[in-house]
C-alpha cells in the first residue's frame, strides 16, 4: 500500500537525499500525470540502494529527476548538501560530475554518429583542465576497465557492437570523469541473462575499485537482491516498503512486495509455480486511486484504505512499510 512519510530516513553518511519529490507531466487536456508523488529516500555513502517496481511506478523518473533531468515538480534534491533544484544551469554543471547516470536503453543512449573514443571522452571535454593527450589516455584507460580494447573498438561506432558491449561503453562513459555517485536505471534489463551477469559483476568491481555509491534500478528482483545493500519497493509513484534484501525477501511486509516475490520463478524444475497474488491492471497515473493507491489490486483493503493514505513506519527493526494491514508471517 504505497504510502509517504520520513520514518525510513538516515541522519548519518548520507551523500544523496531526496525529500517530497513531485514530479507531474501535464497532458493535452486530460490532466496532469502523477508520475512521482511525494518519494522520499536517503543514500548512504559506498551503499547500494536497490530501487523495484513493475514498469510504469516511476522508477526512471525518479532516477531523472535525481539529475534533473527535467527538473521535478517540487520537492528537494541534496547532495553532499546541495539542493540541486535550485542551482542555475552552470552550477548544475558543475554539480552533474560527481554524479553519473547509465541510462536504460544502451544503445540509444549513445550517439550513433560519433567514435567510440568521442563519446566516452565527451565528459572529460566538458569539465575541462586536461590537454589531448592526458584526455586520450585516460579515455583508453578507462575502456580497458571495462573490457574493451581501445585499439579495436576506440574508431567504431556504436551499431557496431553488441547491447552488452554498448552498456560497456554507457559505463565508460560514465566513469570517465570519476563520479561518487552512480544512478543505474535498469541497466541490464535489456541484455541476456549470461551479458547481464558481466555487466553486474562490472558494477561490482567497479564500486569496489573506485569508492563508488550506486542506485540500481530494476523490476527484477532477484537482480537486485544480489546487488543491493538495502532495497526501496515503489508502486504507482510512491514508496511501499524498504528493507535489508534478505529481510525482505524471506518475510515481506507489504502484499505488493509479496506479489512481485510471488513472480520470481524458481530454478528448480521440482518446484510447482506460485499462484498469482496479484490481480487487475496498474491505475491511471492520470487518476490514481484516493487513499492507499494500491487499494484497487490489494486482497486486504478495506474502507480505511480508501480514506486514508498509508505512512511508513518501521514495522521491525530497519524494515519499514507504509500499509494499513501489514503481513506478520514470513513466506
Amino acid at each position: 500500500m504505497a504510502g509517504t512519510g520520513t520514518a525510513h530516513l538516515h541522519d548519518d553518511e548520507v551523500v544523496l537525499s531526496v525529500r517530497d519529490l513531485v514530479v507531474e507531466y501535464d497532458t493535452a487536456g486530460s490532466g496532469k500525470v502523477h508520475a512521482v508523488s511525494n518519494v522520499s529516500l536517503d543514500i548512504r555513502r559506498g551503499e547500494t540502494l536497490g530501487l523495484v517496481g513493475e514498469s510504469g511506478c516511476g522508477k526512471s523518473t525518479l532516477a531523472k529527476a535525481i539529475m534533473q533531468l527535467p527538473r521535478p515538480t517540487s520537492g528537494v534534491v541534496t547532495f553532499e548538501g546541495r539542493d540541486l533544484t535550485t542551482l542555475a544551469p552552470r552550477e548544475l554543471r558543475a554539480v552533474r560530475r560527481p554524479v553519473q547516470m547509465i541510462f536504460q536503453d544502451p544503445i540509444s543512449s549513445l550517439n550513433p554518429l560519433r567514435k567510440v573514443r568521442d563519446i566516452v571522452g565527451e565528459g572529460l571535454d566538458v569539465v575541462g583542465g586536461r590537454n589531448r593527450r592526458e584526455r586520450n589516455a585516460l579515455v583508453d584507460d578507462m575502456l580497458e576497465v571495462v573490457g574493451l580494447d581501445p585499439e579495436t573498438a576506440g574508431d567504431r561506432r556504436p551499431h557496431e557492437f553488441s547491447g552488452g558491449q554498448c552498456q560497456r561503453i554507457s559505463i565508460a562513459r560514465a566513469m570517465v570523469v570519476e563520479p561518487d555517485v552512480m544512478i543505474c536505471d535498469e541497466p541490464v534489463s535489456a541484455l541476456d541473462v549470461s551479458v547481464q551477469a558481466q555487466i553486474l559483476n562490472l558494477l561490482e568491481d567497479m564500486k569496489e575499485r573506485y569508492g563508488l555509491t550506486l542506485l540500481f534500478i530494476a523490476h527484477d528482483l532477484a537482480v537486485v537482491k544480489n546487488i543491493s545493500d538495502r532495497v526501496v519497493v515503489m508502486y504507482l509513484g510512491k514508496i511501499c516498503e524498504v528493507a535489508d534484501p534478505n529481510e525482505m525477501y524471506v518475510a515481506p511486509l507489504h502484499p505488493y512486495t509479496e506479489a512481485l516475490l510471488s513472480a520470481v520463478p524458481e530454478p528448480d524444475p521440482e518446484v510447482p509455480p506460485r499462484e498469482a497474488t496479484l490481480s487487475g491492471d496498474l491505475p491511471s497515473p492520470l487518476d490514481p486511486p484516493s487513499g492507499c493507491r494500491f487499494r484497487t489490486r490489494c486482497p486486504r483493503a478495506d474502507a480505511l484504505c480508501a480514506e486514508r493514505e498509508p505512512q511508513i513506519r518501521e514495522a521491525r527493526p530497519g524494515h519499514f512499510v507504509a500499509c494499513h494491514f501489514p503481513s506478520t508471517t514470513s513466506t
